[in-house]
């Protein structure tokens, strides 16, 4: 593949299309122009929530790489740009602390005058949680733990099925209407009180899609050896690091494999320490 001019890979004063209804568009734009000297150009004309919502209305289509690059492709089209940003968000248990909520963010860049797409992630802490109360007293409990006002909540009648629900509650007294609202409608005359996990009524959430923005600066700023490419980074393991006793491989990582995202070129960088601990190996230690 032909090798890219220094200046194709410039991003300085381009125009990235960021499609959002959610506010990403005030801490995407300032890491793209801090980084990469560049200007988010936020689209708005298009309503996200046909893509997928947290409050279940709408069930996301695809995965969460798939419903970010159709984002991404959407506000591309509307901007007329062929520069893309979009960002996605998944929430669930933690994978190595099981009864914790987990967030994870994705970030994908498309640039369609390279051919490329880049996505970085994150993930980190979140206040995801739900509760069903009957009082007022579980609804304070339940909010104050919730971070709220400043993290905002959504209320349903008697269960998280129930087809109507109030969102963006952003202080005591419409969280109050709400809850009063929700217990006159639920013939159990109990409501069903979740987090808001859209990006501006979620600080939190933030904080990890800032994470995920910064690692993709920082592979957008680094470049394929052999077509110059942006985007060159860490895209795979090799397992089987050597036991230091036995010699026997493990199932620990030996060495990091780095791709370019536009041409076939990878690279091996190899791990340290060169050996496993005894006590990790499965013949040392079965």
């Amino acid at each position: 593949m032909q090798p890219l001019d220094p200046s194709e890979t410039n991003y300085a004063g381009q125009r990235v299309a960021l499609l959002t209804q959610h506010g990403k568009q005030v801490p995407l734009g300032e890491f793209l122009s801090q980084w990469l000297d560049c200007q988010l150009e936020h689209v708005s004309e298009y309503d996200t929530d046909q893509l997928g919502t947290f409050t279940r209305d709408m069930a996301r289509s695809g995965s969460q790489l798939e419903a970010a690059r159709a984002k991404a492709r959407i506000g591309m089209a509307l901007a007329g740009l062929p520069i893309g940003l979009a960002s996605e968000g998944s929430f669930g248990p933690d994978p190595f602390a099981f009864m914790l909520p987990q967030n994870l963010e994705l970030l994908i860049w498309i640039d369609d005058r390279l051919g490329i797409e880049v996505v970085a992630t994150a993930s980190g802490k979140t206040n995801f949680a739900h509760k069903t109360v009957k009082s007022w007293q579980d609804v304070e409990c339940f909010a104050k733990a919730a971070g709220f006002p400043e993290h905002y909540l959504i209320v349903r009648p008697n269960d998280e099925q129930h087809p109507q629900f109030r969102k963006g509650l952003s202080n005591w007294d419409s969280l109050r209407d709400a809850v009063n609202w929700a217990l006159a409608s639920s013939p159990q005359r109990q409501a069903f009180i979740e987090t808001d996990m859209r990006a501006f009524a979620n600080p939190t959430r933030v904080q990890n899609i800032c994470r995920a923005a910064e690692a993709l600066m920082q592979k957008l700023q680094s470049y394929c050896p052999a077509c110059g490419a942006p985007g060159f980074a860490k895209s795979g393991v090799i397992r089987g690091l050597p036991c230091e006793d036995c010699g026997q491989p493990t199932e620990a990582a030996k060495a990091d494999i780095h791709s370019c995202v536009r041409c076939e070129y990878q690279t091996r960088v190899n791990r340290e320490p060169a050996f496993a601990a005894p006590e990790n190996c499965g013949f040392c230690n079965p």
